[in-house]
């Protein structure tokens, strides 16, 4: 158990230098319009492939959908088409993810 809570340090130290490391460089340049719009893509693109890998989960050899993960992400999906913010929708969608698995 420890291990794997290194391997996560690990990697949160060498994504949060990377991204300094990135800022440092491109701080004050200024950017191509076609590479500010793929930009604005990634993170909704690594949020949609993390939010699928977690939705679809595997039993038996057989894809299944788990469903307090769907519904917390139908929860966050409605609260950010309210809100139109993102930290208060995952959380909404995580509070009632967790909701859902421990009470339902």
């Amino acid at each position: 158990m420890l291990n794997y809570w290194i391997l996560i340090g690990l990697l949160a130290v060498s994504t949060f230098l990377s991204r300094i490391i990135g800022l440092e460089l491109m701080a004050g340049k200024e950017m191509n319009p076609t590479l500010r719009l793929y930009f604005s893509y990634v993170p909704i693109a690594i949020m949609t492939v993390l939010i699928i890998n977690q939705m679809l989960t595997t039993a038996n050899g057989y894809p299944s959908v788990s469903l307090p993960v769907l519904l917390g992400c139908l929860a966050a999906a409605v609260t950010i088409k309210l809100s139109k913010m993102f930290l208060p929708s995952v959380i909404i969608g995580i509070v009632s993810g967790l909701l859902i698995r421990y009470f339902i």
